[in-house]
């Protein structure tokens, strides 16, 4: 096989390690440590439960304790949100400044190196995602329809088996959309309005419209659900995340790591800071 290469993706890399990529050739042939997104999906191919069980397992020891102290709902829901996240983040670093991909992409197209601990190394189809002069490109709202009935749908169909709701997974969605633009934003400040038209986009899709409440004018991005993660902590007792509906009530919450900078006063119209959670799953 030809093994992926990042030559071609420094600039997204760039924009935070979320953001970065590999690429290979769509066809080619697998060899370890990469595997195909697709295969974690798969009913039955064990690939998720062993993941759910390993995030766990890391969650629990952070305080020191088994893993039968974490609910596997919560690491479910924590480990759905570190995939989406390093999923979405590099499609929003294409779509803000490439317009691509220039086609709709599967799970099988995905690649990754399952790894937990940060980024994990992902690998995308070279001809979908390589600017090429004169090549076309694809709106916003485009990318993210086909982002959103295709990889990111299929992974939250994966995790719903393990009792976490679809309310959750897809609030886990808008915060790993949110997040990407913050750390791209974060990154280069140049590409603010840019990165924020694209998460727009993603948020006004009909999967995600009702996961947030967003103030596009003068406020935060605030998801209206949680990601369960406060509840791994002993007597669940822990800090919830900066987006999550809960902050109000709890008084507290994780550093700022995804949704809590203010949206832009204005936007176009529609037409490394990713979750903290996801980020160690």
């Amino acid at each position: 096989m030809t093994e992926p290469s990042a030559a071609s993706t420094t600039h997204l890399a760039a924009l935070g390690p979320f953001c970065a990529f590999e690429t290979h050739t769509a066809g080619s042939e697998l060899s370890p440590p990469w595997r195909p997104l697709s295969e974690a999906a798969r009913e039955g191919s064990g690939v998720l439960r062993e993941r759910v069980a390993s995030v766990r397992a890391s969650l629990a020891a952070n305080s020191g304790r088994p893993p039968e102290a974490v609910a596997p709902r919560v690491a479910a829901s924590v480990a759905h949100l570190g995939l989406v996240a390093r999923v979405i983040s590099p499609v929003l670093g294409l779509a803000t400044l490439h317009g691509l991909p220039s086609r709709p992409l599967t799970l099988g197209d995905l690649w990754w190196g399952s790894a937990l601990g940060g980024a994990f190394r992902l690998s995308l189809p070279r001809e979908a995602v390589t600017p090429v002069a004169g090549g076309d490109t694809r709106t916003a709202g485009a990318i993210a329809a086909d982002m959103l009935d295709g990889p990111v749908r299929a992974l939250v169909d994966a995790f719903a088996p393990f009792s976490v709701s679809r309310r959750i997974l897809w609030g886990n969605v808008a915060s790993a959309v949110n997040g990407a633009a913050t750390g791209i934003t974060a990154a280069a400040p140049d590409l603010e309005q840019p990165a924020r038209a694209a998460a727009l986009a993603f948020l006004r899709q009909p999967q995600l419209r009702d996961t947030h409440t967003l103030d596009t004018h003068n406020g935060p991005f605030t998801r209206r659900s949680c990601c369960l993660i406060y509840q791994a902590a002993p007597n669940a007792a822990g800090a919830v995340c900066g987006d999550c509906v809960l902050v109000r009530g709890r008084g507290r919450s994780r550093p700022a790591s995804r949704a809590d900078r203010e949206w832009p006063r204005t936007l176009p119209g529609s037409g490394s800071v990713p979750p903290a959670a996801g980020s160690g799953s």
